[in-house]
């Protein structure tokens, strides 16, 4: 399975609500075993500048690269690239993860 996780930051903290809205599209693309989209919590004690984040289970790297290649996926980032100041992706495969017994 492959773990997508994208974190976000808004340029302006009043588009927070645009950036999630504009991402939302991604939750209607079908590839995905799980998906979510969420605003940060913040709860650290250092400065913390990621908004918004988007974390997505995918059987396999096909059905990622699907995900992608869909239109939406195209039409969230013509909507939230203007908005975004920071954007930060990590894909990895759970079979390679170092696990805690």
């Amino acid at each position: 399975m492959i773990r997508h996780i994208v974190l976000f930051s808004a340029k302006n903290e009043a588009d927070i609500a645009r950036v999630i809205d504009g991402l939302a599209l991604l939750a209607k693309i079908p590839h995905a075993r799980r998906f979510e989209i969420a605003r940060n919590a913040k709860t650290d004690q250092i400065e913390n500048k990621i908004d918004v984040v988007v974390y997505g289970e995918f059987d396999d790297e096909t059905a990622l690269a699907a995900y992608k290649a869909h239109a939406l996926y195209e039409e969230a980032i013509r909507l939230v690239r203007p908005l975004r100041e920071l954007r930060f992706a990590v894909d990895y495969d759970t079979a390679s993860a170092v696990r805690s017994m």
